[in-house]
């Protein structure tokens, strides 16, 4: 295959694949920083990666702790039963829904 050719399948696979190109900055301290690269360094990561990575983590377990509901077998047949056989929404429940419907976005 022609340089030129080869040249231009390279520019175009670098132009498809997806890249990282956002960033993030944080200011530290000395001790924070010192901490951070020692740990790096224990797990032979850069700095970055392994900052990336941790927030990555920390991220995926608050948004766990948020968006799951983890429930044991009673709570589960509980939860089935009220559902199941729910009673009528009384006035104060509808105005709980109203203002739900208000005051929250979905995504």
């Amino acid at each position: 295959m022609p340089k030129a050719d080869r040249a231009g399948l390279r520019a175009a696979s670098k132009t498809r694949r997806p890249g990282k190109n956002l960033r993030l900055e944080a200011r530290v301290t000395e001790e924070q920083k010192t901490l951070i690269e020692r740990a790096a360094a224990y797990e032979g990561r850069t700095v970055s990666d392994f900052v990336l990575q941790s927030a990555q983590q920390a991220a995926r377990a608050v948004i766990q702790e948020h968006e799951v509901i983890a429930l044991n077998r009673a709570q589960s047949r509980s939860l089935v039963e009220l559902l199941l056989d729910a009673p009528t929404p009384n006035k104060t429940l509808k105005e709980a829904f109203r203002d739900h419907r208000r005051q929250v976005t979905s995504r």
